[in-house]
């Protein structure tokens, strides 16, 4: 690694958050209600994965197979997610786009029947609610799905999101603005936050090993008791990194629509529908504003933009569930990476040295992969917890879930098997 020591037009925090997707400006969120004067550090706020996203809280209809480990992630988080998106709304003064609205879950032939049908079994035994529906049932909730179904399913507690709202609520709860629109450090009701608006280059290191900050690329640096990197794919980008925290992470793209009916705020469907279309998978997310939201592929290429030939398999099968896509106006078209990690499952914990040490100053929340928005208010809750040295209300259920996003869980020398000791064997996690 590189050492970096401070320069000149230092900043001082208590808490760097370099990074402001949802996880991060959430993350900065929780610090902030915990009374730590945070540096929220991004030139664009926002524009990332998080700007795609379609928002689905979707803990049962995003179940895979030989993935259990991410279940009670999954559970955890969008348990949390009423009273986060109630303090988001209290502190911005405006809707998160919160929504309790049930999902539909439809297959279109007889093999996407049997797929449907053998993963309810799958969630079942995990003591989820999946409700079987008649083809007329299905329809008298929405008339717009095809009759052509093979198959339903109600499940009433995934919910959904609009990520844009809350990118823009968590901004407006994080910071004030003066009359002229720039942004200024909020002190109310927690410690100043200050949104950075330009990117990281380096972690700054003292003599001693311990991370103590950034260095920002123009020029000034912000010395922190604790930094947390939730850059998404830019985290290996970053200079000065340790060794240990050259994490496995690959980029998934995914192509993503946003269309609405030509006139007027009438709605096509009024709850989330997801579906298989011949073994493909597509999903279709209602907004209040009439906007539907169609997506999205899952593609491991060298393609940064978007792909003509997810559009078109989007397009398809939406219509093959909904045939009155064909009528909407095609608003958006957009393509983004999410970052992957090998199990699917986050990096959230404190990076460590080859000896399993903790490195001072220094944790990672990334790779949160097609569950990010979902797991927003857990990883904000953990990682906060982590620099304040605050336990939650279930100290047992939170070490399981950092041994789950352990950053070391695929190093070779054996460092996550060292970790995990290491966190069983603290104070904290030691049942009397």
């Amino acid at each position: 690694m590189n050492s970096v020591h401070p320069g000149v037009g230092t900043r001082a925090v208590d808490v760097a958050v370099v990074g402001a997707g949802l996880v991060g400006l959430a993350t900065a969120w929780e610090l902030r209600r915990r009374g730590r004067s945070v540096a929220l550090i991004d030139p664009d706020p926002g524009a990332g994965a998080s700007r795609a996203a379609a928002g689905m809280l979707a803990p049962v209809s995003e179940v895979q197979y030989q993935q259990e480990s991410l279940y009670p992630l999954m559970g955890a988080s969008a348990a949390e997610y009423p009273g986060f998106a109630a303090s988001v709304e209290q502190a911005a003064g405006a809707s998160v786009g919160y929504r309790v609205t049930e999902t539909l879950v439809c297959g279109v032939d007889s093999s996407d029947r049997q797929a449907l049908a053998d993963l309810r079994q799958l969630q079942l035994s995990h003591g989820m609610a999946v409700e079987p529906l008649t083809l007329r049932g299905v329809r008298s909730l929405e008339p717009a799905l095809t009759p052509r179904l093979s198959a339903a399913f109600r499940i009433p507690t995934d919910h959904q999101i609009d990520p844009r709202r809350l990118v823009t609520g968590l901004l407006a709860a994080l910071v004030e603005r003066d009359v002229t629109g720039v942004l200024l450090a909020g002190d109310v009701d927690g410690g100043p936050v200050r949104l950075l608006r330009v990117q990281a280059r380096a972690l700054l290191w003292d003599g001693q090993g311990v991370v103590t900050g950034v260095v920002l690329t123009d020029g000034q640096d912000v010395v922190a008791d604790e930094t947390i990197l939730a850059l998404g794919m830019g985290t290996g980008a970053l200079d000065g990194l340790p060794d240990t925290c050259r994490l496995p992470l690959r980029p998934v793209h995914g192509d993503i629509l946003r269309a609405r009916l030509p006139a007027g705020p009438q709605r096509l469907i009024e709850r989330t529908v997801r579906g298989l279309v011949h073994g493909v998978p597509v999903y279709l997310v209602p907004r209040v504003d009439g906007t539907i939201v169609i997506g999205a592929t899952s593609r491991e290429d060298d393609l940064g933009g978007v792909s003509a030939g997810g559009v078109f398999r989007l397009l398809r099968d939406a219509q093959a569930l909904v045939p009155g896509v064909a009528d909407l106006e095609l608003r958006e078209v957009m393509a983004r990476a999410r970052p992957g990690t090998p199990d699917d499952a986050p990096y959230l914990g404190r990076i460590r040295t080859s000896d399993g040490e903790p490195v001072p100053g220094l944790v990672v929340s990334t790779g949160h992969f097609r569950h990010g928005v979902l797991l927003t208010p857990l990883a904000a809750r953990l990682a906060a917890q982590l620099v304040t040295d605050q336990a939650g209300t279930d100290p047992d259920a939170d070490a399981a879930h950092l041994i789950t996003t352990d950053p070391h869980r695929f190093d070779p020398s054996g460092l996550a098997r060292r970790t995990v000791a290491a966190q069983a064997s603290a104070p904290e996690n030691r049942r009397t």
